[in-house]
């Protein structure tokens, strides 16, 4: 497996892991019931599309992503303190629209800078982003 193919899978589980875990820390905060579903709906696909980066890695020998603790724990602050004062149904979707434009946004840079990943990895990604579009529109029917 080239490098740029490792490159591409290792953002896709880096991506997935951080939605999980930002659909995590936020599923606690959720009181209505549509949302609530659509975040455990959320989670299930991305660990599925996680799982599919991390069988392609494994499958190649290749080291999958390792999660950084002080990204983790950034990540945790930042939602607490976003949903200290308000943790109304608008604010967390507005959070959970912003956390998977971030995503996107990110995904879209680690393919642009490998060009020549294959289309195995670039289709898993493309799938991701979206997966990520999907749910933001949905998000928006909750602001």
């Amino acid at each position: 497996m080239k490098s740029q193919e490792v490159a591409v899978y290792r953002e896709i589980q880096r991506n997935a892991e951080t939605a999980i875990k930002a659909l995590d820390m936020l599923s606690d905060k959720v009181y209505d019931k549509e949302l609530s579903f659509q975040i455990s709906r959320q989670s299930l696909e991305y660990a599925n599309l996680r799982g599919k980066a991390m069988q392609a890695l494994l499958d190649a020998k290749a080291e999958p992503y390792r999660a950084n603790q002080l990204a983790d724990m950034v990540q945790r602050t930042g939602i607490q303190y976003n949903t200290l004062l308000n943790t109304s149904t608008g604010h967390i979707a507005e959070l959970m629209i912003k956390e998977r434009n971030n995503g996107v946004l990110e995904m879209e840079k680690v393919l642009k800078h490998n060009e020549d990943a294959g289309d195995k990895p670039r289709s898993l990604a493309q799938e991701l982003m979206d997966f990520d579009q999907k749910n933001i529109t949905t998000l928006k029917s909750y602001l």
